[in-house]
Parts: C-alpha cells; sequence; structure tokens
C-alpha cells in the first residue's frame, strides 16, 4: 500500500519584484515529504532554500509571483487569510535567528499563546498550560516563571528552544525548521538538534530541515535535496549524498568540507562565485561556468531532473560521469 505524501511541491517557480521588474528565484522546485519523514536542503547562501521555506508557509514578500503547485495531504494550498490560518495549523515554521521573529517588548508566554488565543484554538488558560508543558519537553524548567520573562532575560539558545516549543503548540504535522541551530554555538546546537530528532519520534512529525551543513544533513534527514541558483540539483538519501553522489556540485561541496581525520591541506573550493536564478539563462545548466566537468552539452539546454537509481540528478553528463565521487576532474 502507497502512504500519501503530506506535502507535495511541483513546478514551484517565484519570481520577486526588484527595481521596476520580476526577478525568478525559485525554478521548477519538485518535493515531496512523506509521514514522518525529515528531507534536507542544503546549498549555498542565496541558493533558495529559505524562500522554498517561505513559499510553503506562505510568507513571500509583497509583489511576489508564485508558479506551480503546492499540496498538502493532496489539497492546494489556500491563498486567502482563513485559509491560510487553517494550514499554518498544521504547518509550523522555526526560524534560525529567534531574537529577530520574537518581539523584544513581550512576555515569553504571550509570544507563545498569541497565534492558538486569537484563533480560538484554545483558551488562555489552556494555552499557558500547554506551553508550559511543552517547555518542559524542550528542556526549559520552570515554564510558569519563564513564561512572565522578556526575551532578553534568557539565552540565544533557549530562546531557539521557545521557538521550537511554540511551533508544536498547535500540534503540526510538519516542521519547516530553517537552519534552526546557525545562531547556536556547537554545544547548543547539538542539543537544539536532540531536542528536534526526539520530538519528531514521539509526535510523528514530518520535517523539512534547511541547513548549510552537510554532516548534520546526513545525521537528520532521511533524504537531503541539493539546490543550486532557485533549482534542486540532486535528491538522494542521506547516506548516498556523501558515499555515491552524482551532481558536480554536490561532489564540490563534499569536497570543501574540513574533516578531522585527515592532514591539514588547503581545502579545495568552487571556482567562481554562485549564481542567481535570474542570472542563468534558460538554455544552459546553472552551473556549467563552475564546474569542473563542463563539456559542450552542458551549453545546450538546461538538464531535467531525472531519477537515476534511487536519486535524481539534474545533470546533462550524469550516465557519462557515473558516481564522481570516484572521478577525478
Amino acid at each position: 500500500m502507497t502512504v500519501a505524501p503530506v506535502l507535495e511541491i511541483e513546478g514551484l517557480t517565484v519570481d520577486l519584484p526588484v527595481a521596476g521588474a520580476y526577478r525568478r528565484v525559485l525554478s521548477g522546485i519538485d518535493l515531496t515529504i512523506g509521514p514522518g519523514e525529515t528531507i534536507g536542503l542544503v546549498g549555498e547562501s542565496g541558493s533558495g532554500k529559505s524562500m522554498t521555506a517561505r513559499a510553503i508557509d506562505g510568507l513571500l514578500p509583497r509583489g511576489a509571483r508564485q508558479g506551480g503547485s503546492i499540496r498538502f495531504d493532496g489539497k492546494p494550498l489556500g491563498s486567502t487569510p482563513a485559509e491560510l490560518r487553517t494550514f499554518r495549523t498544521q504547518v509550523a515554521m522555526v526560524f534560525q535567528d529567534p531574537r529577530a521573529h520574537i518581539n523584544p517588548v513581550r512576555r515569553i508566554g504571550d509570544f507563545m499563546t498569541e497565534a492558538v488565543v486569537a484563533h480560538k484554538l484554545m483558551a488562555r488558560a489552556a494555552a499557558e498550560h500547554a506551553a508550559v508543558d511543552l517547555l518542559e519537553a524542550v528542556g526549559i524548567t520552570q515554564g510558569g516563571r519563564r513564561l512572565r520573562q522578556f526575551p532578553h532575560e534568557l539565552s540565544g539558545g533557549m530562546l531557539q528552544r521557545v521557538m521550537i516549543a511554540t511551533a508544536l503548540l498547535t500540534e503540526p504535522r510538519l516542521l519547516l525548521a530553517d537552519e534552526p541551530t546557525t545562531a547556536l554555538d556547537v554545544t547548543t546546537q547539538s542539543e537544539v538538534m536532540a531536542i528536534l530528532s526526539e520530538l519528531r519520534e514521539a509526535r510523528g512529525l514530518s520535517m523539512l530541515f534547511i541547513t548549510h551543513d552537510l554532516e548534520l544533513a546526513a545525521a537528520v534527514c532521511d533524504r537531503t535535496a541539493v539546490m543550486y541558483a532557485g533549482q534542486i540539483v540532486e535528491e538522494c538519501s542521506s547516506t548516498d549524498l556523501h558515499d555515491s553522489a552524482r551532481h558536480p556540485y554536490t561532489i564540490a561541496l563534499s569536497g570543501a568540507r574540513p574533516r578531522i581525520d585527515g592532514s591539514a591541506h588547503r581545502l579545495p573550493a568552487i571556482p567562481g562565485r554562485p549564481r542567481s536564478a535570474f542570472e542563468t539563462p534558460a538554455d544552459e545548466c546553472a552551473f556549467a561556468d563552475r564546474c569542473a566537468h563542463a563539456a559542450a552539452v552542458c551549453n545546450e539546454a538546461r538538464p531535467e531532473l531525472l531519477a537515476v537509481g534511487s536519486s535524481r540528478v539534474r545533470c546533462a553528463r550524469t550516465a557519462e560521469l557515473g558516481t564522481l565521487g570516484t572521478v577525478a576532474p
């Protein structure tokens, strides 16, 4: 029996207004997330990871144009305020910088309970009780006292825990985690990721996990999608991402990681600079100008994201090159 996906994204495009013209920032995103599954989204800054999450949650900037389709439980994402409110009770988002998203002049309890009380999902007393329970679940003791505190009285790690607890207050089925550990020290990062993993298993959550850290994606995610220039260039199991990746960009990212088990040589860097989707011609591979394996065929047409074994790869030379982990540039 086939299990229906929780989230289906097909042909997603996003254009943003810049200086009187529209520029494309996402180009043909296709992605599915199954029940209880965690999908990683990795890539350089500006590749479109956060914009993808914001498109899913209906948080695109004013004036943005969106194409393609996003379906949750097989139903298209609504566009009216009432439909979006209902959708967001099932899909919650954790942002990377809690201090930028928690009102500094309001108490923690107001931040956590405002949405569920305003939308009449819970009475205030019930919402505060649930908030205390969730604070304890994410490792914050004395929850009643914490609800009365202001954001400046909590550390960055505690505020990120508050963000996670708040996201779970509506008992969502899908969690969008946009680099939730970026602003934290290494020890706190480990604690927050342990909390997310435990909550995911305990509640059967599906999760889209956005990160720059390939090792973290491999440890946390079932599958990983690699983004470049506003499109997915490879999607595979997180184990295969390290052992048998096929796209030259994925291999280049893996090669640029520092390792503790090797000698201290200079890390290889990808030449050139990252492209945005609007800078990429429609008739060539977005990575061609930085790719050590580029050939004439790479400038003839934009490659499709095609199934190769258990992976999906956007490269015109995939069959020729095989798994690039064993191929020298």
